[in-house]
């Protein structure tokens, strides 16, 4: 099922709000009724019943998780309200390709990978990214100390987990850089979970930062009776081993982006998402909380990490947050042009069109926060510490 969100949950949750967002002619939208705080709530609804909102739909491209706080928190404070905006979350599944639902012109914006996006670009979907929100990649290969894999040229030989679904490129690009083909290596198709790994059927396993590796970390080690702990694990990170490609991006219609009015509408939106994503730097426990009490049913502890490892993936920002580095572009079109996988195909057969990507938006949008005195640079930011229990809980 999909659960779409309109009005999300603040620390302080006094008020419930109807979000009014399903659709009668499809089955998988559901309303959902979330907590807000009663400022921001009385604020939509009086907003809402002037007519002064435009409504807009975001498709994520997971399911409701801190992954995506920015959002959730934009929404929970009024920031999009505060843009004229009456925002609609749609949460992703394995069975949703957030790009393919944007190019069809079923949502307004959509959160999804660059590489990912590459390829629909190049079989014709028309959309543009115009806001990198992540700046690093948190795509991790991690092991058990006891197999010596410290580098990707270890994996030879090896049984190397991976989800697939378009989440293998920096794996693969990383093994070749090495020399490593992907036929020197038993390539085990894993689970979204690290079942397989724990039990010793996968040497080396794909595991997101703020996700699977924090799973094995919540997991108690048989040998102690205690966590297991980063000390136990050996991670490689496609970030310093040269492979590491764009992931969450805001991405738009392109051909709607020369209407003047989805073009200032998408600077607003661009704008109250990273003034969201700056509440969660911020303010990291309650932006949790916030995601907990939109619906995600991951645990409080694996919450408040994945909140505290996303925030490690746009802050500091090098140029500000949103805006594509034409480095880190051009690293992820290399590879996606150059990396094969298991049947001989990359992602793309050739460059991607100019309109795959625009700063123009973001630019906007930056120098509009920039002028409200919103950080978008972050410079100071240090990550909290954050204890994990057994299960997430």
């Amino acid at each position: 099922m999909k659960r779409t969100l309109k009005l999300g949950a603040a620390a302080a949750a006094l008020a419930l709000v109807a979000s009014g967002c399903g659709s009668e002619d499809d089955g998988n939208d559901s309303e959902v009724d979330v907590a807000a705080n009663e400022d921001c709530a009385a604020r939509t609804t009086e907003a809402r019943d002037a007519g002064d909102l435009t409504e807009v739909s975001l498709q994520l491209q997971w399911v409701s998780q801190a992954q995506f706080a920015g959002y959730y928190a934009a929404v929970a404070e009024c920031f999009y309200v505060d843009e004229g905006l009456d925002v609609k979350i749609v949460e992703g599944g394995v069975d949703i390709v957030p790009q393919d639902v944007l190019a069809s012109g079923d949502v307004d914006y959509a959160i999804s990978w660059v590489p990912k996006v590459l390829g629909s670009i190049e079989q014709g979907a028309k959309i543009t990214d115009v806001a990198q929100i992540f700046e690093r990649s948190a795509t991790t290969q991690i092991s058990f100390k006891d197999k010596n894999i410290t580098s990707p040229a270890d994996l030879k030989g090896k049984a190397v987990g991976s989800w697939g679904f378009g989440n293998e490129w920096e794996l693969f690009a990383g093994m070749q850089e090495a020399g490593v083909g992907v036929g020197d290596i038993n390539l085990v198709q894993q689970a979204f979970d690290m079942n397989a790994f724990l039990a010793g059927d996968i040497d080396a396993a794909q595991a997101m930062t703020y996700n699977e590796y924090a799973q094995v970390l919540e997991t108690v080690n048989p040998e102690t009776g205690e966590l297991f702990t980063p000390d136990d694990l050996n991670v490689i990170d496609w970030n310093d081993a040269g492979s590491a490609m764009l992931q969450d991006a805001i991405w738009a219609q392109t051909e709607k982006l020369s209407d003047a009015a989805y073009e200032e509408q998408t600077v607003a939106f661009i704008k109250a998402s990273i003034k969201g994503w700056a509440f969660v730097r911020d303010n990291p426990e309650e932006a949790a909380t916030i995601v907990a009490e939109s619906g995600s049913e991951l645990g409080t502890s694996h919450q408040l990490w994945m909140t505290n490892e996303v925030n490690k993936l746009l802050w500091p920002s090098t140029n500000g947050v949103g805006l594509i580095d034409e480095a880190a572009w051009k690293q992820t079109v290399d590879i996606a042009l150059n990396t094969k996988n298991e049947t001989g195909a990359s992602i793309i057969s050739k460059e991607p069109p100019a309109t795959a990507y625009s700063n123009e938006y973001v630019e906007k949008a930056l120098a509009e926060l920039e002028a409200d005195g919103v950080d978008t640079l972050g410079k100071d930011y240090e990550p909290i510490t954050v204890e994990l229990k057994e299960g997430g809980k």
